[in-house]
């Protein structure tokens, strides 16, 4: 089966933001790849943009959540949108709590997680970089749609 793994794209501070991820969901980064390790005459970065992220993976159970800084010149991301979500299914109601707390901090909550009408437990914010999460929590599921 294929897997999904979400790239997120930022202005200049995704290494802050997966630094933050990487402190609720744990684990090391696969990759971290900076602007200034590109090494080909096609390429040139500006001297303010070497370091940022040029790509970043941080693996989560068999998936993994990777990003990028846009440089500038490719002009803003918008980091606000409100149209897509990363979705967690969480494996105990525990892990469900910890994952919407630690990610939520210092971000907006849309709706607070609680066991929900069609039987899961279930939540939504917008964290502190501006990424709309969804953790669930099915005690039915069964590794399956």
């Amino acid at each position: 089966m294929a897997l999904i793994n979400p790239y997120l794209n930022y202005n200049g501070n995704a290494e802050e933001a997966f630094n933050f991820y990487k402190s609720v969901f744990g684990g090391e980064f696969a990759k971290v790849m900076r602007f200034k390790d590109m090494s080909s005459p096609e390429f040139i970065v500006a001297e303010n943009e070497a370091e940022k992220i040029m790509h970043i993976a941080l693996p989560i159970g068999k998936n993994v959540l990777m990003a990028n800084d846009v440089p500038e010149s490719m002009g803003k991301t918008n980091e606000n949108e409100n149209r897509s979500k990363i979705a967690i299914s969480a494996a105990s109601k525990e892990e469900a709590d910890k994952l919407f707390n630690g990610l939520s901090a210092g971000g907006q909550i849309e709706m607070p997680i609680a066991h929900s009408p069609w039987g899961s437990y279930f939540g939504m914010f917008r964290d502190k970089y501006g990424i709309e999460w969804m953790v669930d929590f099915d005690p039915n599921y069964k590794g399956e749609i």
